[in-house]
């Protein structure tokens, strides 16, 4: 026989496992994060919100790659795009990230057949950004979208992705501004300033920062690095500096000598006309706000663009203690839902135009802000009911197999339960695992042989004690789910 001890040598040393590489730092990459527990709840319950109210309003659910065509994102996004993640040659194509949701479902309407739809998406997306995680700012990071695609009358469909906004946050007990702003009117205002056709889009851009600079930077910005004439900028500032209700701007715009001849501004005051009727038989009217600088960077928007920021939590009188503003998480995210009208895009596709209307929801801001103020309303448990076994004696087995029937009883009645996994657990220890869990069952020999358990609230407190009640175990996921209500 030969000899083969050498042979199994040799295999033992080939398969041990690699050592790691010195040096190698065990993090996530900058700009992303892992999700787990309580915040995986909360995000899922923000998920479920959004969705609920997003089918209320007929949406169709719709899922896209995450990567896309290099060349189905290029000029789309002004000058955003170099924030776009591009990806290696894989078999002779050019990919990128998805940067939104936005692009790829307008790829997605030019091709197939659709000709009007309500469609939602809740997905992730990528942005090479310089990340902020405190302030909600990701490089890896979920929208949720809903979009209404098709030929309307005017402003129809506008005016019920602004009543989708209000409800969002209605069910999320958050205040919120959306700042309006048409881009016919920013365009015409822009040229009745001077700005050359050319350079629109690239001091929209600059406009676009006065939420975050003063205008002096602002700009400073326009004339130094984007070469416009400084009257040209001082025109630009008077306008762009103006917000108020919209029948008000409107009204200011009306009352200049040369706006309301720009056809384009024409155009966009009527839209806005006919929006303010249909926000104010929708009840939106007093969350929005018309202004003037806004002016979002992306390429695509041709009509109404909006933007949602999160108004800060009052403080009471006295209140000594309250955070400043700076360090107020709604103060820092910045913009929490953003969207517009996009008519041209799904065109540049193809040969058929569907008009489209838009609202995204930057759910990982919306979160930051939930978490920081100590969001209550929203479930955070991951488990309803703890089993448990009492029992002394040398004799005593735990239950093991009890328990587990037992769970699985509540289980099949869509209850979350858990045990623990062990044959012989000490009671104090069950009770230890059980922190946090609003109902305990408690198994004993005496009680499962005449068919019933205790059913117990837990964590009530100090001085609080509740000894529960026997309940038939037929009965139980009955009972669980009335004490749960």
């Amino acid at each position: 026989m030969a000899d083969t001890t050498k042979d199994k040598k040799d295999t033992k040393e080939d398969i041990k496992a690699p050592k790691p590489a010195a040096n190698v730092q065990i993090k996530t990459p900058k700009g992303t994060r892992d999700w787990h527990g309580p915040d995986m709840l909360l995000r899922e319950q923000l998920f479920q919100t959004v969705g609920d109210i997003f089918k209320r309003h007929g949406g169709t659910p719709l899922d896209t790659p995450v990567f896309e065509l290099r060349e189905i994102l290029a000029g789309k996004y002004g000058e955003d795009s170099k924030l776009i993640y591009d990806l290696q040659d894989q078999g002779g194509e050019l990919c990128s990230l998805r940067y939104d949701l936005t692009v790829p479902f307008a790829r997605w309407l030019a091709m197939t057949s659709t000709q009007q739809v309500k469609r939602y998406h809740i997905a992730k997306v990528y942005r090479r950004d310089q990340p902020a995680i405190a302030r909600g700012r990701m490089r890896e990071f979920h929208q949720c979208d809903f979009d209404i695609a098709g030929v309307y009358d005017p402003m129809i469909p506008d005016a019920e992705i602004l009543r989708i906004i209000v409800e969002v946050f209605d069910a999320l007990k958050l205040g919120i501004t959306i700042k309006l702003n048409h881009r016919k009117i920013l365009d015409g205002l822009f040229a009745v300033a001077g700005v050359p056709a050319e350079k629109i889009r690239t001091i929209s851009s600059a406009v676009d920062k006065l939420d975050k600079m003063p205008w002096a930077d602002v700009k400073k910005e326009m004339v130094e690095e984007k070469g416009l004439p400084e009257e040209v900028a001082d025109k630009i500032g008077v306008y762009v500096q103006n917000a108020g209700n919209i029948t008000d701007i409107i009204n200011y715009i009306k009352a200049d000598a040369h706006l309301p001849a720009n056809d384009d501004i024409k155009a966009g005051i009527h839209d806005m006309e006919l929006l303010a009727a249909y926000l104010e038989a929708l009840e939106v009217t007093d969350k929005v706000s018309f202004d003037l600088s806004l002016a979002r960077g992306l390429d695509y928007y041709t009509g109404l663009i909006f933007e949602v920021i999160n108004k800060p939590e009052p403080v009471a009188d006295g209140d000594k203690k309250k955070k400043s503003k700076k360090d107020d998480p709604a103060s820092q995210v910045g913009s929490i839902a953003a969207g517009g009208r996009y008519d041209n895009l799904v065109g540049m596709y193809g040969k058929k135009q569907i008009p489209c209307v838009g609202i995204s929801f930057g759910i990982d801001r919306i979160f930051t802000i939930l978490k920081a103020r100590g969001e209550n309303d929203i479930k955070k448990r991951e488990v309803d009911v703890f089993v448990m076994a009492f029992g002394g004696g040398k004799d005593f087995d735990g239950l093991l197999v009890e328990r587990m029937k037992i769970a699985r009883q509540l289980w099949n009645a869509g209850i979350r339960a858990e045990y623990m996994a062990k044959a012989k657990p000490k009671l104090q220890a069950q009770f230890k695992a059980a922190e946090g869990t609003p109902l305990g069952v408690i198994l004993g020999e005496d009680e499962l042989k005449a068919g019933q358990v205790r059913l117990k609230k837990l964590d009530q407190g100090q001085g609080q004690k509740d000894e529960g009640s026997l309940v038939p175990i037929e009965n139980l996921a009955e009972e669980v789910k009335k004490l749960l209500l």
